[in-house]
């Protein structure tokens, strides 16, 4: 089964690449303690530069979610092939725009990335509001994705430390237990709508969240009397 993302009441899908990585831009953007509204102009921007994937290529020395360029001061070719760095580097843009918070989501993308289609940010608008807000939701199940494992690939032990390194740096202090569970012990619906979004990626076989089971084959399921007070993450084995 290919893999797929959907938010919940929406008609708006991604590939698990593409939610990867719009969930990675949430989180930078909420880390900061930004407002929502740059959540979204990320989004847009990242969505007009990339289509929302980390691109090795790009027009002249273009890299990246944002098609920033080495040779004009946005950092390393490795360093802009980081979803965390790039988003980072663009929000550095976006706050020192005067007005940004509320001015024309084109004008502002425009004013950080200095595009030859100025114009083209706009039409990205209703999509990363949709985004942004299942991202940003407190509500259960905001965004959900599926696909079929491959075979787990790599020592648990080894994968589970990479995992907790990656949940460190987006969505909170994690615990690392016996089996490859991973827990985060002051989650919210934000860093576990982000668990999902990275489970392909992370090779995650199941996330809990009070009352709530994802698993990747069926999606979220509500479990009634399940008692998960931290955000769990089972991984595959």
């Amino acid at each position: 089964m290919a893999g797929r993302c959907s938010v919940a009441g929406s008609a708006l899908t991604l590939t698990n690449e593409q939610a990867a990585n719009a969930a990675t831009i949430a989180a930078v953007a909420r880390s900061r303690g930004l407002p929502a509204r740059a959540t979204v102009i990320a989004l847009a921007t990242a969505q007009q530069e990339s289509r929302l994937r980390n691109l090795d290529y790009g027009d002249r020395d273009s890299l990246g979610l944002f098609q920033q360029r080495p040779s004009q001061g946005w950092g390393t070719e490795a360093q802009v092939q980081d979803p965390v760095y790039a988003t980072g580097k663009f929000l550095d843009g976006l706050v020192e725009v005067p007005g940004w918070e509320t001015g024309d989501l084109t004008l502002v993308a425009d004013a950080v990335q200095r595009s030859a289609f100025p114009l083209a940010y706009r039409q990205w608008t209703e999509m990363a509001e949709t985004l942004a807000g299942a991202l940003q939701s407190e509500a259960p199940a905001a965004l959900s994705c599926t696909f079929s494992p491959p075979d787990a690939a790599g020592p648990v032990d080894d994968r589970a430390a990479a995992v907790a390194e990656a949940v460190r740096g987006e969505a909170g202090p994690p615990t690392v237990a016996a089996g490859g569970v991973i827990t985060v012990a002051d989650a919210a619906w934000p860093e576990v709508t982000w668990a999902v979004a990275h489970a392909q990626r992370l090779q995650l076989s199941q996330v809990r969240f009070a009352d709530w089971t994802w698993t990747p084959d069926i999606g979220w399921q509500q479990n009634t009397g399940q008692d998960a007070g931290a955000l769990v993450l089972q991984l595959s084995t």
